[in-house]
């Protein structure tokens, strides 16, 4: 009898053993197991990057690079000329060849160049160069007589007509020299100066026409421009350009200009 007691104790006991490791094992697999390297949630995607900013050269609007039309922040302000005298359309390079105009003298006179290094040839930066005093005299022959110059225009229209400015619109360039509008001397103080890439035989090129148009459109915009004169005009005998073959009643037409802002004519002239 004492055996079969002792026996159905350990049974007993044994049946509670194994049922405690059963409820052990539940509860431990209940439990999140921590996730492996590979069971790791993926990244959505590379840290991004911060946006680039820049600044609008005319309303000083700042925008990210990546929007607006290449430093500007609109089509608008890039076709208009800044506050500070420069041109979006135009590519510049700055020249050293400027001082300040005359205090409270208005911008009232365009005047046309036109020039070609070497002389009677087209392209190269030769021109840029002597602009930004940068001429190599030993290039050619005709640079050592004038590298030394000092010299500027505001604008110049390329044969293709590409644009390129020198010195702003604000400032006095030094593209006139000794000149006379009517009496009024030193026309330096109140012109904007324009050379157009050619010769005094060759006939300009119609992109330049085109290019010309718009920059006066601009100009007239933008100041109280009143007349359009050559050089020629304003120092006759010293000078010839822009030459007999620059269209004057095709510039004219095409930049819709009042004849009585022409004031030496529309008639071709050396």
């Amino acid at each position: 009898m004492k055996w079969l007691l002792f026996t159905l104790i350990l049974t007993g006991l044994i049946i509670w053993w194994r049922y405690a490791q059963i409820q052990q094992n539940n509860r431990s697999s209940a439990k999140p197991k921590p996730k492996t390297a590979t069971q790791a949630k993926p990244q959505s995607s590379a840290p991004q990057k911060s946006q680039v900013m820049q600044q609008c050269p005319y309303c000083g609007l700042r925008f990210p690079s990546d929007e607006g039309v290449g430093a500007y922040c609109s089509r608008e302000h890039r076709a208009a000329i800044d506050s500070k005298g420069w041109w979006g359309e135009a590519h510049w390079l700055k020249s050293p060849n400027y001082d300040e105009r005359p205090s409270g003298m208005p911008i009232e006179l365009v005047l046309i160049h036109h020039i070609s290094l070497p002389p009677g040839q087209f392209g190269g930066n030769y021109i840029a160069d002597f602009f930004q005093n940068k001429l190599d005299p030993k290039a050619h022959p005709y640079f050592a007589e004038i590298a030394d110059r000092q010299v500027s225009s505001h604008f110049l229209i390329k044969r293709d007509g590409q644009v390129l400015q020198f010195v702003s619109t604000l400032h006095r360039a030094w593209h006139a020299g000794v000149s006379d509008f009517f009496g009024r001397e030193r026309c330096n103080d109140f012109s904007i100066g324009i050379e157009l890439e050619g010769t005094d035989d060759l006939p300009f090129q119609p992109a330049q026409y085109l290019a010309l148009k718009n920059l006066v459109d601009v100009l007239k915009k933008t100041y109280p421009i009143s007349a359009y004169a050559g050089h020629s005009d304003v120092a006759p005998g010293r000078k010839t350009d822009p030459g007999i073959h620059f269209d004057w009643e095709k510039f004219a037409e095409m930049a819709n200009i009042p004849v009585l802002q022409l004031p030496y004519g529309l008639q071709k002239r050396a």
